[in-house]
């Protein structure tokens, strides 16, 4: 059965619609509230209240064609309010692999993972859901946009300048990175 027939069944209260609805969206919604996250525990408990609100809140969804991307918006404000929740607990990193790793210089692939994630770390959340919305689950600009309740011109212009701020962190942090050159005997650094 398509998507369409499950949403409007689970909005009459079929909680076998409801199951295979959630089913299909679980890991991709996991993925997402791993990477805005950046704690597992933190993202399961995320997309636990957004599958609840979901239940909740799904016979007043008026366009049962955007039930992925309304679901989408639950898991982000959802993981919004678990920062905002644990603002003083420590962050631990877990990045999963969403695609297959290519053949090629393993180090160099730890390496270049490693200065992203502290990149992505260093975004604040709601910057952090827009890139891994568009960049990593692979979400239309307008999706996002909706997704996130923002207009689309402000997506792209936070997109740009968020995309414009990793690219310098992970230039910065690759050049601390490098060995310092030697100083030649008897020259001060």
């Amino acid at each position: 059965m398509h998507q369409r027939g499950l949403v409007e069944r689970a909005q009459r209260g079929d909680h076998d619609a409801f199951a295979a609805l959630a089913g299909a969206a679980i890991a991709r919604l996991d993925a997402a509230a791993r990477l805005i996250l950046r704690d597992p525990e933190l993202a399961r408990d995320a997309v636990q209240d957004a599958m609840l609100r979901a239940w909740r809140d799904l016979p007043t969804l008026r366009d049962v064609d955007r039930f992925d991307g309304w679901l989408h918006r639950l898991t982000v404000n959802a993981c919004l309010d678990q920062l905002r929740r644990r603002r003083r607990r420590p962050i631990e990193v877990e990045m999963t692999t969403l695609f297959a790793p290519s053949t090629g210089d393993f180090s160099r692939g730890v390496i270049d993972r490693d200065l992203l994630d502290r990149a992505l770390q260093g975004l604040e959340p709601d910057r952090r859901a827009l890139v891994v919305l568009h960049s990593y689950l692979g979400m239309p600009l307008p999706e996002v946009a909706a997704t996130l309740g923002i207009p689309l011109g402000t997506a792209k212009s936070r997109l740009h300048r968020t995309l414009e701020l990793l690219r310098e962190s992970v230039a910065f942090e690759a050049d601390d990175d490098r060995q310092p050159e030697a100083v030649p005997e008897g020259r001060f650094a």
